[in-house]
């Protein structure tokens, strides 16, 4: 493969606009940590919208849905798919509370919402846990399907490509703050999804794939077509469908798709104008992250296995690629080679932005737990605006380094992906209630946390886990892991729960004061403070959960509709996909109805 002068000169020039907007906006960001990690809290809902849709779009989500649809064919999408309706819980119901909270972070939650020395340690506890190992993890996948790309595409060794693109994210992230990352979305997104949608059709369309017809008449591709999985397969329909759905999507804690919102997600819905534009971003994201961005990838893979049906004729195309780095995820890099000149530097270019992107959130957002949540809060509670930014952008290159470091030493994504669900297992519930159950305490989040990643460690490290969950031998079946260990950890959290003492009076009226949650879970708070003479709860403001959750499921009959219906218009198959149209025109006029109960001015 041999990029010509066009394909040099689309890259050169995107390298620079971003470099530039960085060097623009540096001043701004740099006046104090308002605009450093949250811009001054004055972003519009399109523009945060986009900023979530180009962070998740990173380099290694094309490499991850490769793997997983020549892995467990397109209906293995479930693993994530399930997580929309996470989103679209925190649309409709938490992005106005986390807007309400007005926290820098996340973590500050936690000294809101519980008190005392509990609250203290389980603040600079998750600021590490979160900002540093976590965040590296995550941001070592990333890198790693850079490493990836730039050994299939550029012939770069590892450490090659990690220095080349890892210099200038984290040169722009460490100017421009908060809001270089989301003026530079901006156009993230466009050339991401530019050159996802015109690799996707010029591959399909190869000589030697044939184009979709051919595609789904391939002998390699007829088994992994289905939107659905097998139903008359009993493990690929427990392990992928019913557990994503019935289980998945509320009990784990995972970057991006946090039960009860958290994350960059909520920096970026804290940074929001005010909460109509939090609830306007979440939503435009959720739409454009599940209905419209998938179906590129998935053709991709899909081609893929026309050209290179198993991972020997991969590496029998490119015998210098480390055998470590081998797995189904390089096919995705492997076709791109096959793009012509102009697209491939268009492709290249949208993969740096990809990359870039979700990089630069990452280390932004971790970055501003290491300031807020551990450095102000146990190094040097009086630092003034200019110390603290100046520590943000110190963080933001060590933990350049960490991820990068780790990136050279792993092998997929999808590996990673599934370590991380598992690692987060048992912990989403509390997320989701904490906001509605005044009995949840401090110590429920920390036992949950070390249940789920002391569970986790004992199955994925040591014997255990084979002897209780191998596929051939374990006492139980393989699918029954994750429930597991969330069955497990609710029971350990919940126990801790009401074997400790509730948070104080004081704690818990103020959080209601000042949040509104509402709902039966705070009713006895409530009568106790009346009993108290004090009036915490807002008699004209009416509990907007129950129409929350029915916002929810109509949005998602609404997202999921429409990312079937453009499969099976792909597919040909235009009577399923008529009526999947249908439903979803129907299923969005109710949902604007109801909407509109909710809020008179969403937007």
């Amino acid at each position: 493969m041999q990029l010509n002068t066009l394909d040099y000169i689309l890259i050169i020039g995107f390298f620079s606009i971003v470099l530039l907007i960085g060097i623009i906006v540096s001043k701004t960001s740099g006046k104090n940590t308002s605009e450093f990690f949250l811009s001054g809290r004055t972003m519009p809902w399109w523009l945060l919208g986009l900023s979530m849709v180009a962070t998740t779009f990173s380099t290694d989500t094309p490499n991850l849905v490769t793997d997983i649809v020549r892995t467990n064919g397109v209906s293995g999408n479930w693993v994530w798919w399930a997580f929309l309706i996470t989103g679209l819980l925190t649309v409709f119901v938490y992005a106005k509370l986390w807007r309400k909270s007005n926290v820098n972070t996340d973590l500050e939650f936690y000294e809101l919402r519980y008190g005392g020395a509990p609250a203290r340690f389980l603040r600079k506890f998750r600021a590490v846990y979160l900002g540093v190992i976590f965040n590296v993890i995550t941001m070592s996948a990333v890198t790693l399907a850079a490493i990836k790309i730039g050994s299939i595409m550029l012939g770069l060794e590892p450490w090659q490509t990690v220095i080349s693109a890892g210099l200038i994210t984290v040169t722009f992230s460490a100017l421009g703050g908060f809001k270089g990352v989301v003026y530079t979305d901006f156009l993230l997104f466009f050339v991401a999804m530019g050159g996802a949608i015109g690799a996707a059709y010029y591959l399909v369309n190869l000589p030697e794939v044939g184009g979709i017809g051919a595609i789904m008449a391939n002998e390699n591709v007829a088994g992994k077509l289905s939107i659905l999985p097998d139903f008359s397969n009993r493990e690929a329909l427990i392990t992928l469908f019913i557990i994503p759905l019935a289980v998945q999507w509320w009990s784990s804690w995972y970057p991006g798709a946090e039960p009860g919102g958290g994350g960059y997600i909520a920096q970026r819905m804290l940074a929001a104008k005010n909460e109509n534009h939090a609830i306007g971003a979440t939503f435009f994201f959720n739409i454009m992250h599940y209905a419209l961005r998938p179906w590129p990838w998935i053709l991709v893979a899909l081609a893929s296995l026309v050209v290179y049906p198993d991972v020997a004729s991969i590496h029998e195309a490119f015998p210098n690629v480390a055998s470590d780095k081998l797995g189904h995820d390089l096919a995705y890099s492997a076709m791109l080679t096959k793009l012509p000149n102009g697209l491939l530097g268009l492709v290249l270019a949208s993969l740096v932005a990809a990359y870039m992107s979700t990089i630069s959130t990452q280390l932004n957002w971790g970055s501003s737990y290491i300031v807020y949540d551990f450095y102000k809060q146990q190094i040097n509670p009086n630092a003034s605006e200019k110390r603290l930014v100046a520590v943000g952008r110190l963080s933001t290159v060590a933990l350049m380094v960490f991820s990068a470091t780790l990136a050279l030493l792993l092998q997929n994504a999808l590996q990673l992906f599934e370590v991380l669900l598992v690692f987060g297992a048992g912990t989403g519930l509390i997320f989701i209630l904490r906001w509605f159950w005044w009995r949840i305490n401090a110590w429920s989040e920390i036992t949950a946390m070390f249940a789920s990643g002391i569970i986790s460690i004992l199955l994925k490290l040591t014997p255990l886990g084979p002897w209780l969950f191998d596929a051939s031998e374990g006492l139980l079946p393989s699918w029954t892991e994750y429930p597991f260990v969330v069955v497990v950890t609710t029971v350990i959290w919940l126990a801790a729960t009401f074997m400790t003492q509730p948070e104080s009076k004081e704690v818990l009226r103020d959080f209601y004061k000042k949040i509104q949650p509402g709902g039966p879970g705070w009713s006895s708070v409530i009568r106790e403070a009346e009993k108290d003479n004090q009036e915490i709860a807002k008699k004209d403001e009416k509990w907007s959960v129950p129409a929350g959750i029915w916002a929810m499921l109509l949005g998602c009959v609404l997202i999921y509709t429409c990312m079937f219906a453009t499969g099976f218009w792909i597919y040909g198959d235009y009577i399923q996909a008529g009526v999947l149209t249908v439903v979803a025109l129907v299923s969005g006029y109710s949902l604007s109805r109801v909407w509109l109960k909710l809020k008179d001015n969403i937007l």
